[in-house]
């Protein structure tokens, strides 16, 4: 059976979505539409599609009756404003069909020169000449400057020109017909090695879905996501979308990600987490978002879609819609909320990954479930020590036990919840699986959505889809004005450590603060302690002073490994799986032995000023000989990951985006030289 899922991606250049059957006829002088076939009296009116990005035609003459067509529906005149040509061959190749009111009129020197009608009007449409033979609209807008009433649409030389055509082309005794042909392109679920589809087998298709729930959408707000991605699709060749439709037409479901999404998780795929925030919170658009870590510390956009119900279906369907982008490759850890239907989703799509529920998430939700309940301060004080501040597993299970029984608790269904999951959010229990910074796992630690300031409980889908290139737009001047500052600046030390000093030559300027701050640290511990040699593993017990509530100083122990022959160390707190660098008490350790470099195994180098720069991001066709395929999608991916570290190289300065642009002309150059050749 070929492969279809229940779902669509909706792209350019492939199978029409409407049949060539499917015609548009106008009466007389009016112009109403419909269908017609054998069965046009049982038929339901269709109204034209509006002018769309992706629309396409057989003609230029095609193209024009169309938008004249859509014009006289509306009341606006059209006229081509701008066309060009091939030197050579004098042939067109792209257009501009503007509303009649576009421009101005040169000024007149008569002496009653005639008034100025025209007001500038925005509106138009650009078409452009594609694959020799069909033409494509590549602009759109919709908006005019003007009034426009369909009730004076007789009066716009356009209309009167295509009246008089059809008139003059049909018998007198009959009513006046033209017949307009739209298709729009899109590609089918076929191909295994396709970019939209690599790597999904026939025991990984989308399982079908419960037609009966689909997204809420307002007027408007298909038009505007769909004109999104159709845009996006021609501006951004590796952008990468999917809608799901049911039997009806209704959308259930979309996924998208960006060129720049699907090349941050080459390098930054170690851990994801899945922000379902705005769906837990009823906000009008249930958004979801595939959200990772880059070297800066900063949450970068991996994907991102809406989803038509909360049920595990609809959630795998997102699942492999993001996998699939991603070209099969799962992340090792997966942060979601705690969720049951996301919990057998995930255990499905990625089987193989690290599922854990994000702490912050379930410590939000304590007032809100235990509020009410008597003692709930000292509840909730027991609870953060219980969770935050053990570093054993027996620890926490008996501070646990003794919250449940001191409070009466033990009929509390959330907190049995809670305690049934444990091995999936406290953090004691957490302590061997790599997160790179992406859970917060101390008391004080906050979490911010990635859209936070973006999407409130009444943002609509258009007015997402208008804000989301604005806000992924100042999260990469973000992150290009840090890897500036990173590459420029030079870090003053502030101790004589000589760890400081080795990091701060590798490490973007976050991270090496975040570094700084445990080097710092040091100065806290004391009385570092050898209590037990096993061969070559010894454990140390270091002393930490640690301020508690602001004000209060106590004494913490921690337990350190340390390996003397391969310098392999560990400490009980386990920060470097939490965050991604060693603790204090690790590096006291380090320093107790006279060790004076950090081991490069905790140099990590995604933390690296220059890790884009230096480290081609894997984009799972390492197996694939390129040079040797004659997929054309495949040259796209590997000459786009190869051309990202030239891209960020060449941002870093004025100097350096200067010898990139000029080398790149050149390059531009060679190829004109041969294709004239």
């Amino acid at each position: 059976m070929e492969l279809r899922f229940d779902m669509e991606e909706v792209c350019l250049n492939s199978e029409p979505v409407f049949d060539e059957g499917d015609e548009y006829d106008i009466e007389g002088d009016s112009i109403a539409v419909e269908h017609y076939d054998e069965t046009s009296e049982t038929q339901p009116k269709k109204e034209p599609p509006l002018p769309t990005v992706g629309l396409e035609f057989d003609s230029f003459d095609e193209a024009y009756d169309f938008y004249n067509l859509y014009g006289k529906e509306q009341g606006f005149g059209i006229r081509v404003s701008n066309s060009w040509f091939r030197s050579k061959r004098k042939e067109r190749y792209r257009a501009k069909l503007s509303c009649s009111s576009a421009g101005f009129k040169k000024k007149s020197e008569a002496n009653h020169p005639r008034p100025e009608t025209r007001t500038g009007c925005p509106a138009m449409i650009v078409i452009r000449l594609v694959d020799s033979k069909r033409w494509r609209i590549v602009e759109v807008e919709l908006e005019h400057n003007h009034p426009v009433s369909p009730l004076i649409k007789r009066f716009y030389k356009s209309h009167k020109k295509m009246i008089l055509a059809a008139k003059k082309s049909q018998p007198p005794s009959e009513p006046v017909t033209e017949v307009h042909t739209i298709k729009l392109y899109q590609t089918a679920v076929t191909d295994s090695e396709c970019n939209e589809y690599t790597n999904v087998n026939d025991g990984e298709r989308l399982n079908p879905v419960d037609h009966s729930k689909h997204l809420d959408l307002k007027e408007g707000d298909a038009h505007a996501v769909y004109n999104y991605f159709c845009r996006m699709k021609l501006t951004d060749p590796n952008f990468f979308y999917l809608m799901d439709f049911d039997d009806e037409g209704q959308l259930m479901n979309v996924f998208w990600a960006d060129s720049r999404s699907r090349a941050a998780y080459g390098y930054f795929c170690d851990t994801v987490a899945i922000d379902t925030s705005c769906l837990a919170n009823k906000f009008e658009i249930p958004l979801i978002s595939f959200v990772g870590m880059n070297h800066h510390g900063q949450s970068v956009l991996l994907g991102c879609g809406f989803l038509g119900h909360e049920s595990a279906e609809y959630f795998v369907w997102i699942f492999r819609a993001w996998l699939t982008c991603m070209l099969g490759r799962p992340p090792q850890v997966i942060i979601t909320d705690q969720c049951k239907p996301l919990q057998n989703a995930v255990s499905e799509v990625f089987p193989g990954a690290r599922h854990c529920y994000c702490l912050w998430y379930i410590m939000q939700r304590v007032p809100e479930k235990m509020g009410g309940l008597k003692g709930y301060e000292t509840i909730r004080t027991q609870m953060n020590k219980a969770v935050y501040e053990s570093l054993k597993i027996a620890e926490f299970e008996t501070s646990w036990a003794d919250m449940i029984k001191r409070h009466n608790l033990g009929d509390n269904k959330w907190l049995q919840t809670l305690f049934e999951d444990r091995q999936r959010w406290v953090p004691v229990y957490l302590k061997d699986t790599f997160f790179a910074g992406m859970i917060p796992v101390g008391e004080n630690d906050g979490l911010t959505a990635f859209f936070d300031g973006y999407v409130h409980k009444h943002t609509s889908f258009k007015e997402f889809v208008d804000k989301y290139d604005l806000a992924l737009h100042r999260k990469h001047l973000k992150e290009v004005m840090a890897d500036i500052e990173s590459r420029a600046s030079s870090f003053e030390p502030k101790t004589k450590c000589n760890f400081e000093l080795q990091l701060s030559k590798m490490y973007t300027k976050a991270m090496f603060m975040k570094f700084q701050s445990e080097v710092e640290g040091m100065y806290c511990c004391f009385n570092t302690k050898q209590v037990s040699v096993n061969g070559p593993i010894i454990t140390y017990m270091v002393k930490e002073r640690v301020e508690v509530e602001g004000k209060e100083k106590v004494v913490r122990y921690y337990e350190v490994l340390y390996e003397t022959t391969q310098v392999d160390i560990r400490c009980i707190c386990s920060l470097f799986n939490f965050k991604g660098y060693l603790c204090r008490h690790a590096l006291t350790v380090l320093n107790y032995n006279g060790v004076e470099e950090i081991p490069s195994r905790y140099i990590l180098p995604r933390w690296s000023k220059d890790f884009k720069c230096r480290y081609v991001g894997d984009d799972g066709s390492g197996d694939i000989d390129v040079y040797n395929n004659n997929n054309p999608v495949n040259w796209h991916n590997n000459l786009y990951k190869h051309a990202i570290p030239l891209v960020e190289e060449g941002a870093l300065s004025q100097q350096h985006y200067e010898v990139v642009l000029e080398e790149l002309h050149k390059l531009l150059n060679k190829f004109s030289v041969l294709e004239d050749m």
